[in-house]
């Protein structure tokens, strides 16, 4: 046998000892129960937040996300903005919230996110 061989044949014995002993209690699994962040679930979705910038489409705002970046070259910060299209299907935001969005399956031809929550709204 070559040393490969013998190493494997030891992963697998340590794995079936370990597997034995490993006592496994009942899982009860539901929406409400399982957290977002949870590596099955969404963990894989990216997020932003930003501010809502357009209210005036129906089920739809446009928020602006801005982050700042060093300059390659110089060193200098520099502020990135890009504008994304969210679902919001009570069209409950308003212009000027700060609201947290996250990737989803897309919705339209440019909607490819989602509003989460609320952070704040202005008075």
């Amino acid at each position: 046998m070559t040393e490969d061989q013998v190493q494997k044949e030891q992963a697998v014995e340590v794995t079936e000892t370990v597997s034995e002993e490993v006592v496994e209690a009942p899982v009860e699994t539901s929406a409400a129960a399982t957290p977002v962040d949870a590596p099955d679930s969404r963990a894989r979705r990216k997020g932003r937040i930003g501010v809502v910038v357009a209210d005036r489409s129906d089920k739809t705002i446009t928020v602006k996300v801005e982050r700042r970046i060093a300059h390659p070259l110089y060193g200098k910060g520099v502020s990135l903005t890009k504008k994304y299209h969210a679902h919001d299907e009570n069209n409950e935001y308003r212009t000027g919230d700060t609201v947290r969005i996250m990737e989803t399956r897309p919705l339209s031809k440019t909607k490819r996110w989602r509003v989460v929550e609320l952070i704040e709204r202005p008075e």
